[in-house]
């Protein structure tokens, strides 16, 4: 009961469904499955919310693991009291509980050791108590050989005191309410640095200064990338003056000899041990946060891109544009298989371009290709100009494609896997084809933070960021469905219940018997036992089976329940699919059981209406202004059309042709206050932008949305 309590005090998700929803995940259920097909147990919860009770689950483990280990470290010290186990038990904070084993921990070798070592500690507790007049006479007590003067007796009682000072949880917790409140991050520049190249993209923050509390993310990532890399110094800073006197109200109760060395103990405690400690703790809280707010924002980038509107299964031509070694021309058939590759050089320094047009002519008209898709690196626009004068006999649609990853894919075991035979510059070109046919499909098979939407996602905690697009993945791959007769490995290994390893045995078993003519046949599959298939068979697709709802998302479990609505509507299940009328003349409450109910039902007759229906818009072709090849042919006030193609929490940048992408900043998205970028833009979206400032030195071009009068 305490994981549900601790859950349930942190959302607002009610209690029964967090219990039910932990059974479901104590029973190795995922979290597309739970949310899908389980929907009872969990009174609706929907993916987000069964990820938060996931999370908060796994910060409790972690939570009762830490407390198990203090326990242990404090009772073989031999100081474990009832009372203090009781309060470490109780304890749902990791920050009180360290602060809490703070007295306990071991320590290395510290100053307070020492002197206690020398003996110094009732005297350390004497000048505590505030009660000794003659202080003086009561150190020379304490001399001895390694300790010579009352001084050194004073100095080490006070590092004793001092320690005790940084121990106090109420002293701990005063600094990081002043931390917290009014602590000021800035910088400065590195003077012998100031001039260097690389330390000009953070010229705004050679010397800057404001609130840490305030700070946004991007700024934040920004100036410790600056800091790492050697341009500039950070510093967190409060008023310290204030924060002493604070301290000293706490400690002090009496004016007497004690008092100036309680005052001493307490600067020394301050400045050498509670605010480096402190400040890194709050520099880290802060870090946390940026983390949070930059992963939530690739996570929704990589969201957008996955589900990016695919063509669907046509027959490509893609080119991976070059200007010396030649633009890499692929063709593919509607599953993406390679027919043909060559290299043609229409660019300088050749400038073959009559016989480029003959050859891409040539090769649309004998492979039929319906489609021409072409990356947006070197020579993208002078290849699609080039790709435009062609006069095609039928209509071919040109569309250029993002490279981002597509080199990082290329060169990795997947690639050579999938292709042995060829060579990078072949599998880069198959890559952009394919995006073009299915963006999911093919970009599973590249670590995310390589696909180049994110912001400082290699200045982020790594676990933190893999974990939330494994999630993302995960999510769009579950979303829309996997046809388990054409995926590929990486794609089947995000399904529900598969993973990698299954994934491989899919593929072989594919390979070595053929196309699955139904999902129950997956179970033939090598370790691939009746908890995988519950997981995912839901998810698979079954394309021209032998059973038609193996072909949408119903669920077999529910097979016999949609044999038993057909029966009813006097028709077969075949007949069923698709017909709205008969579909919505079924009285769903008869169906209900205590297995299962209405949002199950109305997930099956949805499905039903439309089995397999693809939730991603279908790709449209798009078109720069052609005259606009570098940053010296923009103006401001030109009116240009764009891509978005990175969207961030300070706006988004947007691909007008060129080299540079520019910024929207989130003043200039809109007509009106604008509190989440994504709400207002989409990734790949097709928008008209206004130059309103171009910086060619910096290479930096600021721009707003056209808006329409």
């Amino acid at each position: 009961m305490q994981l549900i309590s601790y859950i349930t005090s942190r959302t607002q998700i009610p209690q029964k469904s967090i219990q039910n929803t932990i059974e479901l995940l104590n029973e190795d259920c995922t979290v597309p499955f739970i949310a899908r097909y389980r929907k009872e147990k969990t009174s609706n919860l929907d993916e987000v919310e069964v990820g938060q009770i996931v999370q908060l689950k796994e910060q409790f483990e972690a939570l009762e693991k830490r407390k198990t280990t203090i326990l242990k470290a404090i009772e073989e010290q031999g100081l474990l009291t009832n009372e203090l186990k009781e309060k470490i038990e109780r304890t749902e904070d990791l920050t009180t509980l360290e602060d809490i084993y703070l007295p306990y921990k071991k320590k290395r070798k510290t100053k307070a050791e020492t002197a206690r070592k020398n003996g110094l500690e009732p005297l350390a507790k004497m000048i505590m108590s505030q009660r000794v007049n003659d202080l003086e006479f009561t150190a020379s007590k304490y001399i001895n050989d390694t300790i010579d003067t009352e001084e050194k007796v004073l100095e080490g009682a006070r590092h004793i005191i001092a320690e005790w000072v940084n121990e106090r949880t109420d002293v701990r917790n005063n600094i990081r309410h002043q931390l917290e409140r009014y602590a000021t991050i800035s910088t400065k520049v590195v003077k012998t640095k100031k001039d260097d190249e690389g330390a000009q993209k953070f010229k705004d923050y050679f010397d800057w200064e404001e609130n840490l509390n305030r700070i946004p993310s991007h700024r934040l990532l920004a100036i410790l990338r600056a800091e790492k890399e050697g341009f500039i110094r950070v510093k967190i800073e409060i008023d310290n003056e204030r924060t002493l006197q604070k301290i000293e109200d706490r400690i002090i109760r009496s004016q007497n000899e004690c008092t100036h060395q309680i005052e001493l103990a307490i600067a020394d405690s301050y400045k050498r041990l509670l605010l480096p400690a402190l400040t890194n703790e709050a520099m880290s809280i802060t870090k946390e946060k940026a983390d949070e707010s930059a992963i939530t924002v690739f996570a929704k980038n990589l969201q957008q891109l996955l589900l990016g509107a695919p063509l669907g299964e046509k027959r490509i031509l893609a080119i991976d544009p070059g200007f010396r070694s030649g633009c890499k021309v692929v063709c593919l058939n509607k599953q993406g298989d390679l027919l043909h590759n060559e290299n043609i050089y229409p660019h300088a320094p050749q400038h073959q371009s009559t016989k480029a047009i003959e050859k891409i002519s040539s090769l649309v008209d004998t492979h039929k290709i319906e489609a021409i898709a072409i990356g947006n690196g070197t020579a993208s626009r002078e290849t699609e100009h080039l790709i435009k004068q062609i006069k095609f006999k039928n209509n071919v649609e040109v569309f250029v494609i993002s490279e981002a990853g597509a080199s990082i894919y290329s060169a990795s075991k997947i690639a050579r896997d999938e292709f042995p035979t060829y060579d990078v510059t072949v599998r880069g070109a198959i890559s952009i084809g394919r995006r073009l046919a299915d963006p999911l499909a093919e970009l599973v098979k590249i670590d995310a933070k390589s696909i180049g939407v994110g912001q400082y996602q290699h200045d982020v905690e790594q676990s933190k960021l893999n974990k939330s697009l494994d999630t993302v993945v995960e999510h769009c791959v579950n979303k829309v469905g996997v046809n388990i007769n054409t995926a590929s490995a990486s794609l089947l290994s995000y399904v529900s219940g598969i993973g990698p390893k299954l994934a491989e045995n899919i593929v072989n078993y594919r390979n070595e018997h053929g196309a699955f003519a139904n999902r129950v046949s997956i179970k033939k599959v090598p370790r691939l036992g009746g908890k995988a298939f519950e997981q995912s068979a839901g998810f698979l697709r079954v394309k021209n089976g032998n059973n038609p709802l193996d072909d949408s998302a119903v669920h077999p479990e529910r097979y016999n329940l949609v044999k038993q609505m057909a029966k009813d509507s006097h028709s077969k299940i075949i007949d069923l699919i698709g017909n709205t009328n008969a579909l919505k003349q079924l009285k769903l409450q008869q169906y209900v059981t205590d297995s299962f109910g209405l949002p199950t039902l109305q997930d099956i007759v949805k499905e039903l209406e439309k089995p397999g229906l693809d939730p991603r818009e279908k790709a449209k072709a798009f078109s720069f202004n052609e005259h606009i090849k570098t940053i010296d042919d923009i103006s401001t006030g030109m009116i240009l059309p764009g891509i978005v193609n990175n969207i961030t929490n300070f706006g988004c940048f947007v691909d007008i042709g060129i080299k540079e992408s520019g910024l929207v900043h989130v003043s200039n998205l809109s007509d009106t206050f604008v509190k989440d970028v994504n709400e207002h833009v989409n990734l790949h979206q097709h928008v008209d932008v206004k130059v309103l400032e171009i910086d060619i030195i910096r290479k930096r071009i600021q721009l707003s949305m056209a808006f329409k009068n």
